[in-house]
């Protein structure tokens, strides 16, 4: 019956808590309103959502968090270094990173994180060659940016989801 009325849980209480935060007022109308789009959304979307595999290593997740939570500040001030000096000096760059693991949702996942990392911009998951395609402002060193890629964000990636 819960499974049934929240098929996707965590995503109902985003939901909830986007609206109230977004309404600014703490209304019953507004609030029931709120819930029934909570309860409706993820209903209504149900069949377009992938199962996504289960964290095999949740403690590994939390510290996976603390890392990029500080790689996008750093990778923030970077930037924003870079992009008021000499544009002259920055070496942007197409790499291509090898991608060690197979799961659909966790090589998309690799994706959003480094798109979501300043200075950084995933292009494509190639699910045939399992290669990330992302555009860098500032690759001097491509290989040394698919190393950290690949230490700093798929391997903790393939341990939180044991793939």
């Amino acid at each position: 019956m819960i499974r049934q009325t929240f098929p996707q849980p965590l995503l109902s209480l985003t939901i909830f808590l986007l609206w109230t935060v977004l309404t600014n007022a703490a209304s019953p109308a507004l609030l029931l309103l709120g819930a029934s789009l909570a309860i409706a959304v993820p209903r209504l979307t149900r069949s377009f959502w992938p199962h996504p595999p289960r964290l095999a290593k949740p403690w590994r997740a939390l510290r996976f968090l603390g890392v990029f939570a500080v790689d996008i500040v750093t990778a923030n001030w970077r930037v924003a270094r870079q992009v008021s000096g000499p544009l002259h000096r920055l070496s942007p760059a197409l790499v291509d990173v090898p991608l060690d693991l197979r799961e659909p949702f966790v090589a998309t996942l690799l994706a959003s994180v480094v798109s979501l990392t300043p200075g950084t911009m995933s292009i494509d998951v190639d699910r045939e060659r399992w290669v990330l395609v992302i555009h860098a402002l500032d690759a001097p060193d491509p290989q040394a940016l698919v190393r950290e890629i690949k230490q700093r964000y798929e391997m903790p990636l393939r341990e939180m989801f044991g793939c």
